[in-house]
């Protein structure tokens, strides 16, 4: 069964059409929940290996997987300082709704603070993005 309790929480196991093992809690102690939860998981990874569909990733672990990839960086101490900085305009965003626009203003509000070549490296360090 796709749908088990262990304790008094609901968990869900099922495989996905990529053929990964998905088994996690359904974090409720209401069955109905539950199964509407399992439906939802279920239509999403059949939507991500059928379909193409990517997840959508948020600013926040955009970053967090960007320093972990970079902590061999001399300089990963500034990067870090700088993503602080940024992380007050995009804390809340998806990264498919981070747009030219507020990076634009984004830079724009740098290059009054600071020097445009300081501005400049802030940018350069979410062009990969």
């Amino acid at each position: 069964m796709s749908l088990f309790k262990r304790g008094n929480t609901y968990w869900v196991r099922f495989t996905s059409s990529t053929g990964k093992r998905i088994r996690e809690s359904a974090r409720t102690t209401d069955k109905q929940q539950a199964q509407e939860y399992h439906d939802r998981l279920k239509a999403r990874y059949w939507r991500m290996g059928q379909l193409g569909d990517q997840p959508r990733r948020t600013w926040q672990e955009a970053v967090v997987r960007w320093l972990e990839d970079t902590d061999y960086k001399r300089d990963h101490a500034k990067d870090i300082g700088k993503l602080k900085w940024l992380d007050q305009f995009f804390r809340k965003c998806y990264l498919d709704e981070i747009k030219r626009d507020l990076i634009d203003h984004v830079a724009r509000l740098k290059k009054a603070e600071a020097s445009p070549s300081t501005a400049n490296r802030y940018m350069a360090l979410i062009r990969p993005f």
